[in-house]
């Protein structure tokens, strides 16, 4: 298996969630148990020199991927949810998306000032959510080492909105 191989495991859905778009479904990925770990061992590969301290995966579909990534690097694992999700007590950012506005939350005990953190997501887009979430990782005092995904949709120029962080995405759409 190879990054191109993955490629071929995704489905493309038209017209989802509204007219117009095309959906790269990820989840004819995560069925096939080989494609899966081999996505968990690429990106771990990508960071095991990196001493991170805590992978952050963003609501839903992050977290699919930065806990195995988490415990690969022998690592923390933080959620960053839709704000009203977490149980105790939380910063919370709102930011701008196509259609509105939403806002996201953190523990405010999830991230110790300097630790070292991965972020981690499905799919790179506008990277509306994920500079919200770099926001909340260096509001505690994180210290944002890099920025993973899956793919990226490279067309809608998410990177532009992320700082000077380190991105990396195994595929580029």
């Amino acid at each position: 298996m190879n990054v191109e191989d993955l490629r071929a495991k995704i489905r493309d859905i038209n017209d989802f969630p509204t007219e117009g778009i095309l959906f790269k479904d990820i989840t004819t990925l995560l069925k096939d148990g080989p494609a899966f770990r081999y996505v968990i061992e690429a990106l771990a590969k990508r960071y095991t020199a990196a001493q991170i301290d805590i992978v952050v995966g963003i609501e839903s579909r992050g977290f699919i991927l930065a806990a195995p990534l988490a415990q690969q690097l022998a690592a923390g694992f933080v959620p960053v949810r839709k704000l009203g999700k977490l149980p105790a007590k939380t910063v919370h950012v709102e930011y701008e998306l196509e259609y509105g506005r939403s806002a996201l939350a953190i523990h405010e005990d999830a991230v110790q000032r300097g630790q070292r953190v991965l972020i981690v997501d499905d799919v790179l887009a506008t990277g509306g959510t994920m500079a919200a979430t770099i926001r909340l990782v260096e509001q505690l005092g994180g210290k944002v080492v890099g920025i993973a995904f899956l793919l990226e949709l490279a067309f809608l120029k998410g990177r532009e909105k992320l700082g000077s962080a380190p991105v990396d995405a195994l595929l580029e759409y």
